[in-house]
C-alpha cells in the first residue's frame, strides 16, 4: 500500500484512536513562552535569522501517543516531545520539532506507517506474537524505540530532547554544514524513581512546569551534532556517535506557561519544514512529516 499524508494519519489514527480535536500524536501537551539566544559562533553554521538575534519563542511540551488523557507515567507516554516556533525579527516563523529519544522507530515514511499499523493491530487480547512484536523483530530500529526507554523524568525541564533528523545549515559565505539538533537541559537529566512511579499523578509533568517556571526560567542549551564521515544523514532511525562534534547555537529560555494553553495549542501547527534562508531538510523523512501534519490539524478542527 503506497504511503501517503492521509494514509500515514489514518495509521496514527488507528493506532490511537479517532481523531476529534486531539493531534493525533503527542496529543497530550502545554504550551509555554520564552526566548532563544544564539551563541557566538551560531551565526558562522547559517545565515537564519534567529542565529544571528534574540528572538521570542513559543514552546509545547508533549507526551508521546495521540491519547490525550495518557497517564504521564505509561510507558507509551515516552518519548516526550518538545516544539519550538522561533518568531523571526523580518515576521516570519521557524519551527523545531524533537522528542526525548535519540533516533526514530523507522528509517523512511512507508516503514514509519507499517509501524503504527502493527501498533494498531496489537490491542489487548490479540494473542503473542502479536503484530508489534513479530514487526520489532525484523525491525532492529523499531525494537530499540520500543524497548530503550528512561523512566519517567522528574520534569519536562529534566531530559535531552534531540531533533532526529538530519539538517543542513548554509552560513553567509556558502559553507554548508550537516547536522542534527540536540536540547540539553541546565538541570541535568534527572527521573523517577520506582517509588515516585508508583504514585506520580496522571498529569504531574504539565503541574510540576507550571510550578516550575513560576519559580524561575527553565534554560536548555541548543547544540547542533555534526556528522562524521559515514553517518547516515537521511536515515533518521540511525543515531550518530555520541563522540561526534559538537557546536554551540545557543539557549533556549522558557519562562512562563501561556494563559490558556489549551486554546493555544489546538491552535498551534508545528512544521518541521518550515525552514528560514539559511537552514534546508537533509533527509526525505522531514518533508513527509511537514505534509502530515497539517492532514492532522484538519481532522482536529473538522469537530
Amino acid at each position: 500500500m503506497a504511503t501517503t499524508p492521509e494514509s500515514f494519519v489514518d495509521a496514527l489514527n488507528a493506532a490511537f484512536g479517532k481523531q476529534t480535536t486531539q493531534r493525533s500524536a503527542h496529543a497530550k501537551g502545554v504550551v509555554l513562552l520564552g526566548k532563544f539566544v544564539p551563541s557566538a559562533e551560531a551565526a558562522s553554521v547559517s545565515k537564519a535569522l534567529h542565529f544571528k538575534h534574540e528572538v521570542p519563542v513559543t514552546v509545547r511540551f508533549s507526551a508521546n501517543t495521540g491519547m490525550a488523557k495518557i497517564a504521564d507515567v505509561d510507558p507509551q507516554a515516552a518519548p516526550r516531545g518538545l516544539a519550538i516556533r522561533f518568531r523571526l525579527p523580518d515576521g516570519s516563523d521557524t519551527d523545531l520539532v524533537t522528542h526525548s529519544y535519540d533516533g526514530f522507530p523507522a528509517k523512511n515514511p512507508e516503514e514509519f506507517q507499517q509501524f503504527f499499523l502493527a501498533l494498531a493491530g496489537s490491542k489487548p487480547g490479540v494473542p503473542s506474537p502479536t503484530p508489534v512484536e513479530a514487526f520489532q523483530e525484523t525491525h532492529p530500529a523499531a525494537k530499540a524505540f520500543m524497548t530503550t526507554r528512561d523512566p519517567p523524568p522528574v520534569s519536562y525541564a529534566t531530559t535531552t530532547y534531540f531533533g532526529v533528523n538530519s539538517f543542513k545549515f548554509v552560513n553567509e559565505k556558502g559553507a554548508v554544514t550537516i547536522g542534527r539538533y540536540q536540547l540539553i537541559p541546565d538541570a541535568g537529566r534527572h527521573f523517577l524513581s520506582k517509588d515516585e512511579i508508583a504514585t506520580a499523578a496522571a498529569n504531574y509533568l504539565e503541574d510540576e512546569i507550571r510550578q516550575r517556571v513560576a519559580h524561575g526560567a527553565v534554560r536548555f542549551q541548543v547544540v547542533l551534532q555534526l556528522a562524521a564521515p559515514g553517518d547516515k544523514i537521511d536515515d533518521p532511525s540511525v543515531a550518530w556517535a555520541s563522540t561526534n562534534k559538537i557546536t554551540a547555537l545557543g539557549t533556549l529560555t522558557v519562562a512562563s506557561v501561556v494563559a490558556d494553553s489549551e486554546a493555544t495549542e489546538r491552535a498551534l501547527m508545528f512544521l518541521p519544514a518550515l525552514l528560514p534562508a539559511g537552514i534546508e531538510p537533509a533527509d526525505e523523512m522531514i518533508q513527509f512529516r511537514n505534509k502530515t501534519y497539517p492532514v492532522s490539524y484538519e481532522r482536529r478542527h473538522q469537530s
